[in-house]
């Protein structure tokens, strides 16, 4: 198991480099970029004083120099002009619209970032599984049905709809306040006890407006799939052999099942982060949605690509980790050819 795991991280490598290169070629597709925009704006103002200073800031970031060489300046595997770092070193780059470094823009994004999309996946895996397997090995009851409704439901309510009722309700029941991931008065403090517990009470909004879809979406899948084990013919013979319903539940078909539902893992983490943008928006949520749609409307590239490259990263451990999860369920994933 050791030596699958050291696998998976040794090939996630070459993977992430991949992912970086198209990163880079898709932010730089539009034509020119945000300093070029400014240049057009500041000659059709006649601000010729301000546009050698923004022609100064192409050649100290190097959008100037051929597409590979920006390439490899952004990433750090060649040298910048004026000592000009990439991300293996530790440079995030700069933001031109927020004129200060990617850092300290979404450097407070991004825990909460992480936290919200943890506790979103914790929130989907949590109600989507013993839903999926009651609605499974309860075919056409009345419990089966209501959980089917509720499912469509969830599908087709707009997840910023869901979010502005649950506010409502959260702030005349509860008294949260409306929007954020924390009280007004905890933003800019240090965190303390009453920070962290202010974060989890206003993480129980979004966590479930983000998840409601990928909930619905799971049970629909975890229930199709239990649903064709179960009238599989070994399932038959157990049986037939007298193996309890539980056990038999348990250590077959839900086994064999549960193989798609935790490769979602992977798939959800992306999901969740660029299917959250607008719910960000409008539960005004500290988050890199926002952030990331703001710097692809102003072409900042370096902030979006970034912002690109650790939601990739995010996708990469998601899928390390449901990789795992399938080796220690299904032996056939973990040892390949030597398991036949």
């Amino acid at each position: 198991m050791l030596s699958y795991i050291v696998r998976r991280i040794l090939t996630m490598i070459p993977t992430l480099a991949v992912i970086s290169l198209l990163t880079f070629f898709i932010i730089e597709l539009p034509p020119g970029d945000y300093l070029s925009n400014q240049i057009a704006q500041l000659k059709a103002l006649g601000e010729e004083a301000s546009i050698a200073k923004v022609e100064y800031l192409r050649s100290e970031f190097a959008l100037d120099r051929p597409f590979f060489e920006r390439y490899l300046i952004w990433i750090g595997a060649w040298p910048g002009p004026n000592g000009f770092n990439g991300l293996l070193e530790g440079n995030w780059g700069w933001s031109f619209e927020y004129d200060k470094p990617v850092a300290e823009v979404v450097g407070p994004a991004l825990p909460l970032t992480v936290v919200l999309n943890f506790a979103t996946v914790l929130f989907v895996y949590i109600v989507a599984f013993p839903i999926g397997i009651y609605s499974a090995t309860r075919q056409y009851s009345w419990g089966d049905y209501g959980f089917t409704f509720l499912g469509y439901i969830g599908l087709a309510t707009p997840n910023f709809l869901l979010g502005l009722i649950l506010l409502y309700f959260s702030n005349r029941w509860f008294g949260l306040s409306i929007g954020g991931l924390m009280d007004p008065d905890y933003i800019g403090q240090p965190w303390s006890m009453g920070k962290i517990g202010s974060v989890l009470s206003h993480l129980i909004v979004p966590t479930v407006v983000i998840g409601t879809a990928g909930t619905a979406g799971m049970i629909r899948r975890l229930r199709a799939n239990l649903l064709d084990e179960l009238h599989k013919q070994y399932v038959t013979t157990a049986r037939a052999k007298g193996l309890s319903e539980n056990r038999l539940l348990v250590k077959y078909p839900l086994r064999m099942a549960i193989n798609p539902f935790i490769a979602d893992i992977g798939n959800l983490i992306p999901s969740l982060v660029s299917g959250s943008v607008i719910v960000s928006v409008v539960l005004n949520l500290p988050t890199v949605g926002p952030v990331l749609l703001d710097a692809l409307r102003s072409q900042d590239q370096f902030l979006s690509g970034f912002i690109l490259l650790f939601v990739a990263i995010l996708t990469l451990v998601g899928m390390l980790v449901s990789d795992i999860l399938l080796g220690i369920l299904d032996p056939r994933i973990r040892f390949g050819a030597k398991g036949h």
